[in-house]
């Protein structure tokens, strides 16, 4: 065989690999580096995406380990973007019993800055059941989930809110510092196991879900095993927003959670009511989850293609865990300026004893306006110190009308239940 022949051979294979690599789903870094970072805005240690579908105007994303699909909360936006849809199924919620249609959207650009997800199908949901924006303060209209992951090693970096994503084999030792876990994938999840010291139960070695989508710190599923048993000391509390809706349970504690040798202490753990989907969980043989209250403490990077997670102490990875002081479960008004209102109060609870209820809206905090607030900030001074004063200016609407209402002030005392 001539030269020419070998060399015309050689561009014909290059162009035949790099057509195929174009043609597999998946994301990939835009030009030739080993790397490339992208900064993210983190709400109570969720990541969170300015991306574009289609060379449309950036929406926010979450990116959730915990999920398989890549998700649109919304048809109407779904129909502004141009999308086009091939079918249309049901899906069932979290809570096992809610039905949910979706519109199936097969082939998109996601763009993320360096990176670009290509053929990426899109659920697009045909209501939004997450409302996300009402928990976490900021507007999200979607989820990434697998698919980031599946090719490449992927380091969380929650003190400089950086990822940092890494091209196929570019991870090839372990960081310093770093330790290394067994990571499996599972279904498109990721899991490790990890040593749970539990407060009124035996020593658990528990195979946990890595779930970047949560805003819990430990989940524990007591239907999956009969060695997980609430502590003493517990309270009745709504657990988080998911598809289907508002998840219930307990929250209580365990004395100590081990990651490969990286002990918290006292971590505050979440023990949800069994439902319909519980058999689905005890199918994947964990025992719960890890939420971004336990992995935003620390410095992660998941390495799905080589089964492997390295891990290591952020910031603040000695915080103790500390609940909500206050008695009050907080909301945002979607697409309003920063309105806030009481979803709930917790029955005995400091803001139950002076009268708040549910449904009285935020007017100041601490003589601020509620419009000044980030949401993630109520939170954290909720959950402040105890004995802290909170000074708040509320308003109590009658019935539905919005033009008849009362203004009242009232201090809340914080005060831990947990």
């Amino acid at each position: 065989m001539t030269s020419r022949k070998v060399l015309l051979l050689l561009l014909f294979i290059f162009q035949f690999v790099g057509s195929i690599r174009a043609q597999v789903p998946g994301y990939f870094i835009k030009e030739e580096a080993n790397k490339v970072k992208i900064p993210f805005y983190s709400s109570n240690s969720l990541i969170i995406l300015p991306v574009s579908i289609n060379g449309n105007t950036k929406i926010n994303f979450l990116i959730d380990t915990g999920v398989r699909s890549n998700i649109l909360f919304s048809k109407k936006l779904g129909d502004a973007l141009g999308l086009e849809y091939t079918r249309r199924l049901s899906i069932t919620g979290a809570d096992g019993s809610t039905s949910i249609m979706a519109q199936v959207s097969p082939i998109n650009s996601i763009d993320l800055g360096p990176v670009e997800g290509r053929l990426q199908s899109l659920l697009v949901l045909e209501e939004d059941f997450l409302e996300l924006e009402s928990v976490i303060g900021v507007p999200v209209y979607g989820i990434i989930g697998y698919e980031f992951f599946k090719y490449n090693p992927v380091k969380i970096n929650y003190d400089e809110g950086i990822l940092e994503f890494y091209k196929p084999g570019g991870l090839k030792w372990r960081p310093p510092l770093y330790r290394k876990m067994d990571l499996t994938v599972e279904d498109s999840k990721a899991y490790i196991t990890a040593k749970i010291n539990q407060k009124s139960g035996p020593k658990l070695q528990a195979k946990l879900l890595i779930d970047t989508g949560a805003n819990h710190g430990l989940l524990l599923n007591q239907e999956t095993s009969d060695e997980i048993k609430m502590p003493m000391i517990f309270i009745e509390s709504e657990l988080g927003q998911s598809l289907g809706g508002v998840l219930y349970g307990y929250i209580g504690r365990v004395n100590a959670l081990s990651l490969k040798g990286l002990r918290m202490e006292e971590v505050l753990t979440s023990f949800p009511d069994k439902n319909a989907f519980s058999d689905v969980i005890k199918a994947t043989g964990r025992m719960g989850s890890l939420g971004s209250e336990v992995l935003g403490r620390t410095r992660l990077i998941l390495d799905y293609p080589r089964n492997r997670l390295f891990i290591k102490k952020g910031l603040t990875f000695y915080s103790p865990f500390e609940f909500d002081m206050s008695g009050l479960i907080l909301r945002k008004v979607p697409n309003e300026d920063n309105r806030i209102y009481i979803s709930d109060v917790r029955p005995g609870s400091p803001a139950y004893r002076v009268g708040i209820l549910p449904f009285d809206e935020v007017l100041t905090i601490n003589k601020v306006p509620a419009f000044l607030w980030e949401l993630s900030e109520i939170f954290k001074l909720l959950r402040s110190e105890e004995g802290r004063e909170i000074q708040l200016e509320m308003r109590r609407y009658v019935g539905n009308d919005l033009t008849k209402y009362s203004d009242y002030k009232v201090s809340v005392f914080l005060k831990k239940q947990i």
